[in-house]
């Protein structure tokens, strides 16, 4: 009886069946030379990982940027000696204005107070024979009130007679935003700079792996054997230097960040700056994982493009 054609679900587990021999066998080899696995691993790994550490600091530079962004509450010094009265009728004018949420009367005796006991100057302050601090308006703004719109409300206040001094603080904002937006922009160059080398860092340690199975290259194509069927293992050979280096840069962000977690909280309470730290989060490390497979794969593939070719029986 004559044999038929394999099924199609024959023919699809065998492929199956040949893919898991590539990989495992891939890995297998890598394993077997320890040495230069765990270096070109390194490699990979330490250029993986220093665009995800701008990256992460970039994101807590814009969550710390975006909690300041929040404080919003800005200060109008009224002129010294006025009566306390001026200063709550001035404070109901300002409650008028658009895009105005609160506004505080802060007196001048409760402003000394509150210096007195901050400062510990209270006895030296007791001597003085007038008070030499003004009222102050603490003003509250809406969210939705850009900053063009705060530096008009600072001019008009400027105007008012009994008005010495506006206190707004969002230039600072506005230059921390347009740093973090240029380093965000660095991130993303320097990431692709730093795959373009994980690609030739791959591309030509597949390219030596090629040049010493050439022999062997030649008897397999001599059975008959496919370019597709010769170029799979170095294809996970590639896959599988990227994840060894994704393994070493996630090792290595973990360690930074428990390094670095204490002394950088340290500093932001000295700051009192309650804004937590953001680690390595899940979707951090799927996206540098993703990223070391596709240009550990891609280096194994342009180096299979060009090379194996120029492999041929004699």
């Amino acid at each position: 009886m004559q044999r038929g054609r394999p099924t199609r679900t024959a023919r699809l587990r065998r492929w199956c069946e040949l893919h898991v021999t590539n990989c495992v066998e891939s890995l297998r080899e890598l394993l077997a030379r320890p040495g230069t696995t765990l270096l070109t691993a390194t490699v990979i790994g330490i250029a993986l990982a220093l665009p995800a550490t701008l990256n992460l600091l970039v994101s807590n530079g814009r969550a710390l940027a975006g909690d300041f962004d929040d404080l919003r509450d800005f200060s109008v010094y009224l002129s010294p000696g006025l009566e306390l009265s001026v200063a709550e009728k001035l404070a109901a004018d300002v409650r008028a204005f658009d895009g105005i949420e609160q506004v505080t009367v802060i007196s001048a005796d409760a402003a000394l107070a509150e210096f007195a006991a901050g400062s510990g100057l209270a006895d030296a302050l007791a001597a003085l024979d007038n008070n030499p601090l003004p009222h102050t308006l603490l003003v509250r703004p809406a969210d939705s009130l850009a900053v063009p719109a705060l530096e008009d409300l600072q001019r008009r206040l400027l105007e008012q007679p009994t008005v010495d001094i506006v206190q707004i603080d969002t230039q600072w904002v506005q230059r921390l935003n347009a740093i973090l937006e240029l380093l965000r922009r660095l991130v993303i160059a320097c990431a692709v700079v730093l795959t373009v080398g994980v690609i030739i860092v791959v591309g030509n340690t597949i390219r030596l792996d090629i040049q010493s199975r050439r022999d062997e290259i030649e008897v397999i194509k001599l059975l008959g054997a496919s370019d597709g069927f010769v170029r799979r293992p170095f294809l996970y050979t590639g896959i599988w230097y990227g994840v060894l280096g994704s393994l070493v840069a996630l090792l290595l962000l973990v360690c930074g960040g428990w390094l670095l977690a204490g002394p950088a909280e340290q500093l932001l309470g000295l700051y009192a700056i309650d804004s937590g730290l953001q680690g390595l989060d899940s979707r951090t490390a799927l996206a540098l994982a993703g990223a070391g497979v596709l240009a550990g794969w891609g280096g194994a593939w342009s180096a299979v493009a060009r090379h194996l070719r120029a492999v041929q029986p004699t």
